[in-house]
Order: structure tokens, then C-alpha cells, then sequence
């Protein structure tokens, strides 16, 4: 079961209002506490109230902390407060891509090296417990899949901590490259910098509603009641359903290294790693590199939100110094499963779907080899007969 989130993003997205919305479709408060207590930043906390917009009930979030507001941080400065805390491996994950994406809005807009960026605003506590929040409630609610509207963006000059800025702020502007957007005629920040880096490291996708099964709608209200619109983030959350006459399209992340110094047997650890990272499929290529060395190129595809994961377990698990992202488009079949029985054992048997026709079956080669372990017979007969078998009326299981 694919559980997926639509962010509906009515009066312009902030991460506070994003917090919100999670919180009150039923992310767990006190875990998404407890995970932001183990960052050890004194007095970190979450104030919860409710708040009407235009007569809409919704949840305001603020973050509480015993700091300074107007501390700034470089990436590796919030980085090292990431990874001190006990956030979980998929949260992160998402964390470090939310700010990876900031860092490199930041440098592309002052000429500067990521890492050399000191955030202002963002890299303050209020804009850390968000994220962290964020990814912390995704978690709770088992997000695997996010879908985004277009964003509204308006007009005007707002303070910053670089001065004063025109709207969309020019980082928001860069974290929002693909995204897709319209105008409003508003004159006060609709779309922050955070919840543009949010949306644009962990969105897998944008526009309207996807099919699903709604199970659980939450508001979460920005500070200023405009006059033109509710200022809210509504989310839809639920299972993703099948709708055989849609073929989706979705965005994916190549992502890549050159590697001519490993040895061999390390190769499918690493590719084995990659899909432990949520990658959705792995391979090696064989190339000749500099000076006529022979050597592969790993390649891993992913989700946006998977990206950071995929990409670290490369690094990690090669012996590369880098990797390059390309961003792609996959159109992907519509999926089904069934249980079918071959000797009495089950075995799962997958099927994709074009327009409603079934083009593919295959059954699951684990089941397959499972069952001829436990009954001597080959691999290769009782997957035959397993795919006969879904051509069986009353061998669901």
C-alpha cells in the first residue's frame, strides 16, 4: 500500500503551516517532540493552538526555544545539529536534503559555495524545528509519497536578513525551478523559503489531486488572516488507488559515479545498499576509464525524497568521491499483486497495467526460490507454474 500526501496549498505554504496541517491530520505531537528534544537545543519545543482563517478550524504551530533569533549558521553549523539528534534514518534523510536545497538556493543567489552560506532566517531554531518537524510528522503519518499543488506566489519587498528582498524571495524563487506556480494579488511572502526547499527536495510530484483513498485531512493556518484567501495548508492523506485509465508520469533522480579503483566483490554490496536506501532499481555498467582502466559506472534511480540516502550509501559504500544527480521523468505502468498457490505455498505474483490491459505478470523470484528450496523442485517449474496459476480463477490469497 502506497500511502501518499497531497499538499493543498490554498493561501501559500510555510513550514510552520505545514507542520500544522500534519499535526492536526493526526501525526503523533509527542513523537515529533521527543524527536526534536534529541537535537539538544535547550528548551526546543512545539506551542500548539488552534486558530480559525475565514471561519476554517485549523492548527497553529510554533516552535519554542531559549535562543536568540538572530543567530546564523552555516550548513555544516546545522548539519552537526542534525546529525547529534535521534531523528531516524528516512527523517534524516529528508532533513538534510531540505537544507542541502537551501544551501544551494543560497549560494546560486550570492555567488557563493554552499557551504560557505550562513543562514539567516533559515538557519535559525524556528526554521530547524520546522523541517525537523516536518520530516518527523511525515514519518508518523507513513508518508511514502508526496504530491503538491501549484504554489501562489505575490508581488512586493519584504525584510530580510540580506536586506530588503522583492517577492518571491530570490532563494525561493531558485528552490522552486519546476515547481509549478501562478500569481496572486497579494502583496506579503505566500511561499517562504522553507516550504519551497520542503516541497522541492520531497515532492514526487505537483499538481492535482492523485487517485487515493482519503483517511485523514489536516489545516494548518500561516500568522497574518489575508483578506483575499484563507491563509492555510490543507493535506489530503491517504492510500494511493489504482486508475487504470491513468498511465502516471513521475520525476526521478539519476543519480551516478565512476568507479575504476574498488574491488569487484564490493559491487553487490553497494547495489544491495542502494535499494536499502529506497532506491528503485540499481545497475552497473561496464566502461573504460582514464589511461585505460577498466571500471563501472553505479548507477541508482530514486524517488526526490530518496535522493540524499541513495546518494550517501554511494559515497559510503565506493570508493567514488562524488556522484552527479540528473533529474528524469519515468513513465511507470499502474501496479496490482496477487497471492497465488503453487503446492500448497503461496507466492506473491505482480502485475502492470497499461489503459487498464495487463501487459506484464511476473512472479516474485524470492517466493519462487522459497518454494523450490522447501520442495526440490526447480526454480524454473515453479514459477512457470506459479504464472499459470494466475490464470486460474480462485487463487487469490
Amino acid at each position: 500500500m502506497t500511502r501518499v500526501l497531497y499538499v493543498d496549498a490554498i493561501g501559500g505554504l510555510a513550514g510552520d503551516m505545514l507542520l500544522g496541517a500534519l499535526i492536526d491530520a493526526g501525526a503523533d505531537l509527542e513523537e515529533i517532540r521527543d524527536g526534536l528534544r534529541s537535537l539538544g537545543i535547550d528548551g526546543l519545543d512545539l506551542a500548539v493552538s488552534s486558530a480559525k482563517r475565514h471561519e476554517i478550524g485549523a492548527r497553529r504551530v510554533s516552535i519554542v526555544a531559549e535562543e536568540c533569533p538572530h543567530v546564523h549558521r552555516s550548513w555544516a553549523d546545522v548539519r552537526a545539529i542534525l546529525d547529534a539528534g535521534s531523528l531516524g534514518a528516512r527523517p534524516l534523510a529528508h532533513t538534510h536534503a531540505v537544507f542541502a536545497a537551501l544551501a544551494r538556493a543560497e549560494g546560486l543567489v550570492h555567488a557563493s559555495s554552499p557551504d560557505d552560506i550562513r543562514f539567516h532566517e533559515v538557519g535559525a531554531i524556528d526554521a530547524i524545528g520546522d523541517v525537523c518537524g516536518v520530516a518527523l510528522a511525515l514519518e508518523s503519518l507513513g508518508v511514502h509519497e508526496i504530491v503538491v499543488s501549484p504554489l501562489p506566489l505575490a508581488r512586493g519587498i519584504i525584510d530580510g536578513g540580506h536586506g530588503r528582498l522583492p517577492l518571491p524571495a530570490p532563494a525561493t524563487l531558485e528552490l522552486l525551478r519546476g515547481v509549478p506556480v501562478h500569481g496572486v494579488d497579494e502583496d506579503v511572502e505566500l511561499v517562504t523559503p522553507t516550504g519551497a526547499a520542503i516541497v522541492g527536495a520531497l515532492a514526487d510530484g505537483y499538481g492535482v489531486l492523485p487517485p487515493m483513498r482519503v483517511e485523514a485531512i489536516g489545516y494548518g493556518a500561516g500568522t497574518r488572516d489575508l483578506q483575499s484567501r484563507p491563509n492555510l495548508v490543507r493535506i489530503l492523506v491517504g492510500e494511493r488507488i489504482d486508475v487504470p485509465q491513468a498511465w502516471p508520469e513521475r520525476e526521478v533522480r539519476l543519480i551516478e559515479a565512476n568507479v575504476d579503483d574498488m574491488p569487484g566483490q564490493f559491487v553487490p554490496d553497494a547495489l544491495e545498499r542502494c535499494y536499502a536506501s529506497g532506491a528503485l532499481d540499481a545497475w552497473v555498467s561496464a566502461v573504460q576509464m582514464k589511461k585505460g582502466r577498466p571500471g563501472v559506472v553505479l548507477s541508482a534511480l530514486a524517488r526526490p525524497g530518496d535522493e540524499r540516502a541513495v546518494a550517501e550509501t554511494i559515497l559510503r559504500e565506493t570508493t567514488t568521491l562524488g556522484v552527479r544527480v540528473t533529474t528524469a521523468r519515468r513513465w511507470e505502468l499502474e501496479r496490482a499483486s496477487r497471492t497465488v498457490a503453487v503446492d500448497g505455498r503461496p507466492i506473491r505474483v505482480k502485475s502492470g497495467l497499461l489503459d487498464g490491459e495487463t501487459v506484464n505478470v511476473w512472479p516474485e523470484y524470492g517466493d519462487c526460490q522459497r518454494v523450490a528450496q522447501e520442495t526440490g523442485t526447480p526454480v524454473k517449474a515453479i514459477w512457470t507454474a506459479a504464472l499459470a496459476a494466475t490464470r486460474e480463477p480462485g487463487d487469490d490469497g
